[in-house]
């Protein structure tokens, strides 16, 4: 992998009940990028989080300062490019596509964002990953590359392996919260990652909602259900509490 060359600067904040919120700029061996990040307190526990296919909005903003209400610091990445977030159907699946297809880029965003985390005084030794939809696909790449956290965690995210790749080098548990009505992401990649888990030896813990499509934890869509969000969001905090300290 190259040499990554950081560089950040503080754009602006926005006061939380009990933590302030920084929108992130900071750059990948040259290219530019705008990540958020939120912290109640120093050294505390890390999520490091990845967006879905709109790229970084306010709905992972949101998230994160649920997450700062709940004492954990939340560094958002951005894997788009800074003022890149795509609204049609047509220039998400462009975005996602490209980085489907060159892997070796995605992880280099990862460790991008990852250090831009660090620099912001997250506490990386103390800390998981976690995403929605295309973040979480991203982050079952992070997990599959090694990187020694103490866990990933994806919501409605892709579960397949690409070709060529495989789960040997996973570290860290991870937990899969998955929709049984996901006919984006099927029970049978669900059912296919369960086995190459088990095959590797990976720590793991899979649930499944049942009448939860794909997405079903994003507010305010069609695709929303009250029962699967916060049931979900329950099991993650309740994970977090087990995982970090």
């Amino acid at each position: 992998m190259k040499k990554l060359m950081i560089t950040l600067i503080v754009l602006s904040f926005a006061t939380t009940v009990c933590a302030q919120g920084h929108k992130i700029s900071y750059s990948v061996n040259g290219e530019e990028f705008e990540g958020y990040y939120i912290s109640p307190q120093k050294k505390a526990p890390l999520v490091f989080m990845i967006h879905d296919w709109d790229g970084l909005t306010d709905y992972e903003i949101k998230r994160a300062q649920m997450l700062a209400e709940q004492g954990y610091a939340v560094f958002a990445a951005d894997m788009f490019g800074k003022g890149i977030r795509p609204t049609s159907t047509a220039d998400k699946k462009k975005l996602t596509g490209a980085l489907y297809g060159d892997r070796a880029r995605m992880r280099t965003l990862l460790e991008g964002a990852f250090t831009a985390a660090e620099s912001q005084g997250g506490n990386i030794t103390n800390a998981i990953a976690m995403g929605y939809c295309f973040g979480g696909t991203v982050v079952l790449e992070f997990a599959r590359s090694g990187k020694d956290l103490k866990g990933f965690v994806t919501f409605h995210g892709g579960l397949t392996t690409p070709t060529g790749q495989d789960h040997a080098q996973t570290k860290g548990q991870l937990l899969i919260l998955h929709g049984s009505a996901d006919t984006s992401v099927t029970m049978d990649n669900f059912a296919g990652l369960a086995k190459e888990l088990e095959q590797y030896q990976v720590k793991h813990e899979m649930i499944t909602y049942s009448g939860a499509p794909h997405a079903f934890s994003v507010f305010g869509s069609d695709r929303y259900r009250k029962d699967a969000d916060e049931k979900s969001w329950a099991r993650f905090l309740g994970y977090l509490q087990e995982t970090l300290h």
